[in-house]
């Protein structure tokens, strides 16, 4: 069985994400770290996915990633080629992104996303070393990221990119390995809640005290956003509900969870193309992104075209998992399904393993059901 809960997290912030990059609403950055929260997920997963299948996890994670990423470069690498961007060896950064892929001035702005899938590509890479300094000391490798992100903000250590991107993300990326092993789930409300308003409030004092050009969006502050969005994570997958049993009770809103969940790659990858192609067309017409209709008319219009591309392009989400590809995800499962869908689904909740199992100091929780463990499928 899937986690709704989980699920239901990386709807909202994914159409959290789209929003934001409609109307550019700061507020939104601190109301609801999408950035981190996903993060945080896709290290829940990974270290699912390590304790079932070793290293080789690693190979099936990049399988989920690159595919949609090479869909969007056989669109836009020809056609910002064709439109001056130069010709060389670094293009091939479209196949395997390790660092930024190169782009022309409209292509720079347009697929600007591809930053996380960089890092979610360093971060799959660095998990299997990562998940073994974790399960021997815990708590050291988690606030390793944070430590280093402390050194590069304060002067003392002139880091790399690389090093500053894995001292902001990975730090979420290490609290999922925490929920994973059900470390987050146990410590006590008189630990969590004290520690979360601790790191609340350092972050917080930090983006006031050093406000970026756009105010007090975390996306301009490294070091407050690393601390608001881990004292976010603490709370929301610290004290995770067991169900959301009322998402059951509403098929609408049970299948837009679903759709996004199973599109949630492709709807990122090809949301900010859009973005950036209407903004000039809107203003034509009259609809500015100062009026909140105007603002509600792009919304609106962007989550249309992403559907339509979704549409079109989806199914390749379903082929890099091995589920039977479907136009619109989430219908009626057949028995036959049931081999081609994720790890996540056959497996059972990422953070629910065979119990005595344990990470270092922190053991795994048992599942609630071992049936959930056997078929339910993989990827």
């Amino acid at each position: 069985m899937r986690n709704r809960y989980l699920d239901l997290l990386r709807f909202l912030a994914i159409v959290r994400v789209v929003v934001y990059h409609v109307t550019g609403w700061a507020t939104l950055t601190l109301v609801f770290p999408a950035m981190s929260v996903m993060f945080a997920l896709a290290g829940s997963l990974m270290a699912a996915s390590l304790t079932r299948s070793g290293p080789a996890a690693v190979g099936r994670r990049l399988r989920r990633l690159l595919p949609s990423l090479w869909v969007l470069a056989v669109v836009f690498v020809p056609a910002m080629l064709l439109s001056g961007m130069p010709m060389s060896p670094r293009v091939l950064l479209w196949l395997f992104p390790i660092a930024d892929p190169p782009a022309n001035n409209w292509g720079a702005l347009a697929l600007s996303i591809i930053w996380y899938l960089r890092d979610y590509l360093w971060f799959v890479l660095a998990s299997p070393v990562a998940f073994w300094l974790f399960r021997r000391a815990p708590l050291l490798t988690l606030l390793a990221p944070y430590l280093l992100l402390v050194a590069i903000e304060v002067g003392i250590y002139p880091a790399p990119p690389v090093l500053r991107e894995f001292g902001l993300y990975f730090g979420a990326w290490m609290l999922g390995f925490a929920h994973h092993a059900g470390m987050l789930r146990r410590l006590a409300g008189r630990v969590l809640y004290p520690v979360a308003l601790a790191l609340a409030v350092t972050g917080g004092a930090w983006i006031v005290g050093h406000p970026g050009p756009r105010g007090y969006d975390l996306n301009d502050n490294h070091l407050g956003n690393a601390l608001w969005s881990a004292a976010f994570i603490l709370v929301v997958l610290g004290r995770a509900p067991a169900g959301v049993a009322w998402l059951g009770r509403s098929r609408l809103a049970d299948r837009a969870v679903t759709v996004v969940n199973r599109r949630a790659l492709t709807i990122y990858l090809w949301h900010m193309p859009f973005v950036v192609a209407l903004t000039p067309l809107v203003d034509v017409v009259g609809w500015s992104h100062q009026d909140p209709v105007g603002l509600a008319i792009r919304v609106v219009l962007v989550f249309a075209l992403v559907g339509v591309v979704t549409l079109a392009f989806g199914w390749v989400e379903d082929v890099a998992a091995r589920r039977r590809p479907e136009l619109i995800p989430g219908g009626p499962v057949q028995a036959t399904e049931l081999a081609d869908q994720p790890d996540t689904e056959r497996r059972g909740r990422p953070d629910e393993q065979p119990a005595g199992a344990t990470l270092g100091r922190a053991v795994v929780p048992p599942q609630r059901a071992a049936a959930a463990r056997s078929d339910v499928s993989a990827g």
